[in-house]
Parts: C-alpha cells; sequence; structure tokens
C-alpha cells in the first residue's frame, strides 16, 4: 500500500524576554493575506517515484545519516533526527504527513479518527486496524495508549519526558465497544489531537520510569512497522534495521537498511568510494560536475576502470619515465633541472586530469534529488538588552532587508523556487500558511532610516573613545576554528562598515574583502555557477546608478576606509592584494561594480555609542551558506548605518553558548515546519516569565521578545476545534509576530540528496513522511522510466 506521512514532531526550541514594543503599527486583521503559492508546496518532492511492481525484491540501502542516536525513545530530550529516522521505520503513527506538510491518517495502523462529543467533554475515537499487532504478537491497542499517556502527561516527573504538549490535557483513555477501539477524553479542549501517539510506543516501553528512561535508549524489542531494529552499533557506527515478519502491510522490497553515521564533510568520498546510496549532501558538493552529467544507469559498484577498460594502476610508470629522463641527462653530463621540473609539472597535471576523470566516473552512478526541507531559516534578534531591546531599531533592521534577494542568493543558484518565506508558523502548502510579513512591512531604506531616528541613532554622531567598537555587549565564550581565520584578527571577529571592510554584502554593488578572507570568498555555499546571479537581483540598482558603477579609483582613495580599489573598482585588501574576485559566484559582485561614494549612511551613534550588533555565525565547512548570508545581510544593514561584528564560533558552541544562552544580538538559525503550528510553535514565540529561582523562563524563545497578546492567540487556536476559526487565530497570531520584528523567516532550506540511479521511492522526501516499505532498488530493465521532474523541483 502506497501511503503518505509524518514522523514524530520531537523538536526542541528556546527562550526570550521584552517588554512590549512602544512603536504604533499598522492595523493588524488586514495584514494577514493569502498567498498565491499557499496552497502547494513551493518545490514538490523529489524521490525517483516508482511502482512497487518496478521494485525489485530484497537488497540493503545504505543511508548516511548525521549520527548514531543516543537514544531510540523520541520523547527524551537527545533525540535526534536519527531517532525519527528510525521511529518512523519501525513503529506506529497515528497520522502521517503528506506531500503539502499536512497530516493524514495512517491506514495501516488506523481505520478512522474523529471527534464524537465535545460536551462536556472531548471525546476522539480511535478505530485501528484489526491486523496492528506487535512483533510478538500482541494486538495495538487501547493498553498502549494509556501506557503513553501516563508517561507523558507530566504527572509523574520520575518519567524523563522532553515535552508533554497535548497529553497533559487528557483526562481519561478507555476501550471503546470492542478491543480495536479506543476511547480519549480530554478535561480541555485540543484542537491539535491529531499530533498524539506518533510515534506510539508499546506498553513495554512506556509502562514504567525505568523502561522509559533507559529501557528504549539502546534497543527496541517489540516494533509494529515494516522494519524492526536489529541492532545499534555503536562501534560501527551504524543502526540496522531489517524487514519485521510480522508486518500485515505490503512487505518491505528492501531487506536491510543501514543508517551510516558519516559527517557531512567525508560524504563525498563515501560517494566516490560507493560506500552509500542515499546522502543528504551541502550545495558545494551538489554541483559536481558528475552528478550534473550522470547517465541515467544503474550503479554497480564495480572497480573503477582507466580509460583503456582496465583497473588503472596510478601514475607509477609516467613518473618512472620521468626519473629515466633524469637519468639519461645525469649520464650524459646535461642535468637539465628547469627541464626535469616541467616534465614533473606536466606529470602532476595529468594526473590530477585523470583522478578528476575517476571522480566524475564514480559520481556518474549518482544524482542529486533535490526539494524544499520542511524548515525555514530565519535571523534572529536578540531583544534581551542593548539596541535591540528597542523595538524600533529592530524594525529599522527588518525593514533595511531585501528577503528576496537572501532567499535569491541561497535558492536560486540550486534551481529552487527563491521565494522568501511569508509565515512564522506555516510554509506553502500547509493550511495555516498565509503570508503575514504585511504587519511589518517591505523593505524601505527611508522608513528605516526614519525609525533609527526616532530612536536616537543619529548619522555620524560623537564616539567616545573606547567605544569605536562597542559591537560586544555579550561577548560569550565562543571561540573561531584554528582553520577559519578572519580579516579581523586573532579574535575572530570583524566588524562590516568600518575601515572599509564591507561593500554590499548583499552580494550587490561592491567587491569586499570584509565579507571573509578566503572563507568569505569560497565559503558560498549558496551561490552556484550560474554567472546572473552574481549581483543578485540588483539590476534595477545598477540602472539607476549608471555611469557611476566601476569608477571607484578617486572613491576609494577619498574614502573612510584604509583600503585602496584597483583601477576596476575592486577592493583590496591591506597588502594590495585584490581578494574580492578570489570567490564564487555570487560571493562578491563583479569588477567595475562598487557601490559609489555616499551610497552608505554615515554610522550611527547615540550617547557616545556607535550602533554596532554582534552577529554571531558558525564556523563549520557545513555552514558555508549560513556565513555567506550573513555577510549579504551585513553589507544591507551597512546602508543604513547599522554596522555588525561578525564573530565566528565553533558548531559545537554556536547553539549552546550563544543562542540559547542569548550570547548574541543577531543570528541565523533554522526552524523545522509542523502540522500543529498551535502546539509546537507557542514555546517559540511564549513571552518570557521570571522562574521561581529569578532567573528568566523563555521556553525555547531564543529572541527573549513576546507578548501576552500573541500567547493569547496561540491557547485560542489550542482549544478551538473549528479548524478555520483556529487557522484564523494563528494568522493573527503571525501578525503580530511579524509586527514584534525580533524573528525575519528568509527562505527555506533547501533539501539537496545523492541518491544511486537506481534507488526508487527515496531522495529529497520534502514535506512527507517516508514511505520504508515502497524503498528498493529497481528491478533490471526498470531504469530509465522515470518521469521528468515537476518544473517547480
Amino acid at each position: 500500500m502506497s501511503h503518505v506521512g509524518v514522523g514524530p514532531r520531537s523538536v526542541t526550541r528556546s527562550v526570550a524576554f521584552l517588554a512590549a514594543g512602544v512603536l504604533v503599527v499598522p492595523a493588524l486583521a488586514a495584514c494577514s493575506t493569502e498567498d498565491e503559492t499557499a496552497d502547494k508546496p513551493l518545490a514538490a518532492q523529489d524521490i525517483a517515484p516508482a511502482a512497487r511492481a518496478r521494485v525489485a525484491d530484497g537488497g540493503t540501502l545504505r543511508w548516511a545519516v548525521d549520527s548514531v542516536p543516543d537514544t531510540l525513545n523520541a520523547f527524551q530530550a537527545d533525540a535526534d533526527a536519527t531517532t525519527t529516522r528510525v521511529a518512523q521505520a519501525v513503529l506506529p503513527s497515528m497520522y502521517r504527513m503528506d506531500a503539502a506538510g499536512r497530516p493524514v491518517r495512517d491506514p495501516d495502523y488506523l481505520e478512522s479518527a474523529k471527534v464524537v462529543a465535545t460536551e462536556p467533554k472531548q471525546v476522539v475515537l480511535y478505530r485501528l486496524n484489526q491486523q496492528a499487532v506487535w512483533s510478538d504478537g500482541r494486538e495495538v491497542g487501547a493498553a498502549d495508549f494509556a501506557a503513553q499517556w501516563r508517561a507523558l502527561s507530566g504527572r509523574d516527573s520520575a518519567y524523563w519526558t522532553a515535552r508533554n504538549a497535548g497529553y497533559d490535557r487528557i483526562e481519561k483513555i478507555e476501550r471503546g465497544k470492542n478491543d480495536l477501539e479506543v476511547r480519549v477524553t480530554f478535561g480541555r479542549p485540543y484542537a491539535d489531537w491529531k499530533s498524539l501517539f506518533t510515534p506510539l510506543y508499546p506498553k513495554d516501553v512506556m509502562g514504567t520510569p525505568d523502561s522509559f528512561n533507559d529501557g528504549a535508549r539502546r534497543e527496541l524489542e517489540v516494533t509494529a512497522g515494516p522494519f524492526a531494529v536489529k541492532k545499534v552499533d555503536r562501534d560501527q557506527d551504524e543502526v540496522v534495521l531489517t524487514r519485521n515478519p510480522r508486518w500485515w502491510g505490503d512487505q518491505a522490497k528492501l531487506s536491510r537498511i543501514e543508517l551510516r553515521a558519516l559527517p557531512r564533510d567525508k560524504r563525498m568520498a563515501a560517494l566516490v568510494a560507493g560506500t552509500v546510496d542515499l546522502a543528504e549532501i551541502d550545495p558545494d558538493a551538489a554541483r559536481e560536475p558528475g552528478f550534473a552529467a550522470a547517465p541515467r544507469r544503474t550503479a554497480t559498484g564495480t572497480p573503477l576502470m582507466g580509460p583503456g577498460g582496465s583497473p588503472r594502476a596510478g601514475a607509477a610508470g609516467e613518473r618512472s619515465a620521468a626519473d629515466a629522463l633524469r637519468s639519461w641527462a645525469v649520464a650524459n653530463g646535461s642535468d637539465d633541472d628547469a627541464a626535469y621540473e616541467e616534465i614533473l609539472a606536466r606529470q602532476e597535471r595529468r594526473e590530477a586530469r585523470a583522478a578528476q576523470e575517476r571522480r566524475r566516473r564514480a559520481l556518474s552512478g549518482y544524482e542529486v534529488r533535490k526539494s524544499l526541507e520542511p524548515a525555514y531559516t530565519q535571523l534572529a534578534l536578540n531583544g534581551a538588552d542593548g539596541p535591540l531591546a528597542d523595538e524600533r531599531v529592530r524594525r529599522a533592521v527588518a525593514r533595511a532587508l531585501d528577503r528576496r534577494k537572501l532567499a535569491q542568493a541561497v535558492l536560486k543558484p540550486l534551481g529552487l523556487p527563491a521565494v522568501p518565506v511569508g509565515s512564522h508558523l506555516a510554509l506553502s502548502g500547509q493550511a495555516a500558511y498565509a503570508d503575514g510579513s504585511g504587519a511589518l512591512g517591505s523593505q524601505d531604506t527611508k522608513e528605516a532610516l526614519a525609525l533609527l531616528a526616532d530612536a536616537g541613532w543619529v548619522p555620524g554622531g560623537p564616539v567616545k573613545e573606547g567605544e569605536k567598537a562597542a559591537g560586544g555587549q555579550r561577548k560569550g565564550s565562543g571561540q573561531e576554528e584554528p582553520e577559519e581565520e578572519s580579516p579581523g584578527g586573532d579574535d575572530g571577529t570583524y566588524i562590516v562598515g568600518e575601515d572599509g571592510k564591507s561593500g554590499d554584502g548583499d552580494g550587490g554593488d561592491g567587491g569586499s574583502d570584509g565579507g571573509g578572507s578566503d572563507s568569505g570568498g569560497s565559503e558560498d555555499g549558496d551561490n552556484g555557477d550560474d554567472g546572473d546571479d552574481g549581483d543578485d537581483g540588483d539590476d534595477e540598482e545598477r540602472e539607476e546608478k549608471g555611469d557611476k558603477e566601476g569608477k571607484g579609483g578617486k572613491e576609494g582613495k577619498e574614502g573612510k576606509g584604509d583600503n585602496e580599489k584597483n583601477e576596476d573598482g575592486g577592493k583590496k585588501g591591506r597588502n594590495g592584494e585584490n581578494k574580492a574576485q578570489g570567490g564564487a559566484p555570487g560571493a562578491y559582485a563583479p569588477r567595475g561594480t562598487a557601490a559609489p561614494a555616499g551610497s552608505a549612511v554615515a554610522p550611527l551613534a547615540k550617547d557616545g555609542k556607535p550602533l554596532t550588533l554582534r552577529f554571531v555565525v558558525p564556523s563549520g565547512s557545513g555552514s558555508k551558506a549560513l556565513r555567506t548570508v550573513a555577510e549579504r545581510i551585513s553589507g544591507m544593514l551597512e546602508r543604513v548605518g547599522i554596522r555588525t561584528e561578525l564573530t565566528k564560533v565553533s558548531d559545537q558552541s554556536y547553539f549552546k553558548d550563544h543562542i540559547a544562552s542569548g550570547q548574541y544580538d543577531l543570528a541565523l538559525y533554522s526552524w523545522p515546519a509542523s502540522a500543529f503550528p498551535a502546539t509546537d510553535a507557542r514555546p517559540i514565540y511564549a513571552k518570557p516569565v521570571p522562574a521561581a529561582d529569578g532567573s528568566l523562563n523563555v521556553e525555547q524563545n531564543y529572541t527573549r521578545v513576546g507578548t501576552d497578546q500573541v500567547d493569547q492567540l496561540f491557547d485560542q487556536a489550542l482549544a478551538t476545534l473549528d479548524e478555520e476559526e483556529a487557522r484564523a487565530l494563528l494568522r493573527k497570531a503571525d501578525a503580530r509576530i511579524w509586527a514584534a520584528a525580533a524573528s525575519l523567516p528568509l527562505y527555506q532550506r533547501p533539501q539537496l540528496v545523492a541518491a544511486r540511479k537506481s534507488l526508487a521511492n527515496a531522495g529529497a522526501f520534502g514535506f512527507e513522511t517516508p514511505v520504508y516499505e515502497d524503498m528498493g532498488f529497481l528491478k533490471k530493465g526498470a531504469q530509465g522510466a522515470r518521469p521528468p521532474a515537476s518544473p517547480s523541483s
């Protein structure tokens, strides 16, 4: 049976604090409008769909994942994405996610579920599939529902649960007319009742605190999915799943799935070696030429062949010929070192070309399947203290940004729809989606300047001695990674806008060495080889500037910074080396496109202090996209006089030591989309409240900005069983979150998956929960019949 689905929603989020904003905003009721694309996802999933009849029986899928999970219990705090993958394959789920990000009933477990009473209490009646049994032969039934409710209700602190949302509203669970019926009575109305019991664990796991806390961490002895957990091998860094012989649905096509922990920076080597079949990869890797030129054929894993059709023996023979030439020269009294070195150089170039050809051949057995993740990247503004505690400054930051350009920088080079995200609570295609950004307004430099002026920030104002680089109100403890050298010195920070260290930053007007030395240029994980994206859509601005573009030589000498500009308008570093054009296309503007003098406002100051915001970014190789986006944002802010102090910290400390602890002014991170935003999004935007110990309880609101009104709208939506009314309340809440300007959704994250060409029904899943029993390798002769990809993908 081919069906769709969603998996566990174990998401953790964060904290916040701030008083209500003082700036009057437009009437919010009319700000939330339906987007033209709201009825469908921006990009279709890309999984090489194939009918089960075309998929061979048997085979092992080697699937690269980020980690071997610390726990197999999806309701514990240290559960991760691999925990979710395992739970989806081996455990029941009452509702799963379809391709549009909406919950649908899973018929393998659930024949029907509906609200049968609302007064005096809400009652949901579940009718289970009579064939649904656990791997020990016991029926899936009310006892399992009741055990999970008691474990997750929050009433017994002995259970180490990560969340209790929804389960804490249940009053009782009873057996219905027969063993296939389960009656769930809620003490308080709960609109998101479909989110519950997915995944559903057996009562053996949920029955006692010991079994919940420890029993399901390393193994799951009893399961009820198309696959079962064979072993969790931390020595080999893999989780092995095998067919469940008691599975009552369509038999799994694969006989085995190996989830192999493999760091992102080692996945290309594994693909070249042919040791994995499915691996999510980064944008830089997705642009490897071997993928693009891959013919549609089955990769068989045969040995790499040289040009003659036999295994390549290497370059030893060719190198020995060069050595023989040198020996002849010495014997004849003519040791021509220059000629010898030239021979060696030629040989090295031949070897490099041969290695690249071998790499291309190896990758030709794979293709990149791409879609958009059910997650969005946002710019977070910490409103706990400092300049961003003033709502006017936050709104000015928001109005200075062109979110469309930022989305284009990331998604356009990948051939994905470059549309800014318009909601904090849903993504295009989901029922709750509507573009609420009108409550804040679009990019408007004049409005941003007016807001800053109203907040007292004056261009070119006096700055007290010692405050010239006062962007580190919250310095934090993160250190820059050794291999990531910043242009600003040894402390891992540099200030965009100081000493001419930044151009436009949005990839538009002006090459820059301020975007980061070598890392700034090569880190453009967002920009591909599309030459037309180098200026990222700045054509209109270029037309306005006309002949002023490119005349940067004189302007560079007259500028305030220490840098000089070459004759073409590209900036030189302080050592005279032009770094601006050495990066990937799109990271910097082409030569001759420097911004004219006066295009940026003089740095702002107030009470003797400059307006400098600490922008924390991760330094790891997998975070190139975020760093590039951060540099573009910094360039946009410089135009209105806001300087940014870019600080690179290790990936390990980025979230814990900076985002969660509030040691930042600006930061980029992502939230997953949910089919149940009233439940899942509330902790992200809840108003922080003082805890009993005097600290601030921010839940998962890392911006520390919230209002009573937003909380009330979430609570009302959660208690409303009318779906249309609940969506209307959520859209009002979203509009008010936009107006607070602490969280600015930018773009839906790209999802890029390298998959063996013969692998069907797997890849870039988008919103949809994988259908594990349908995955497999095409039968011989079945390749090549794959339907063309959707234009939107």
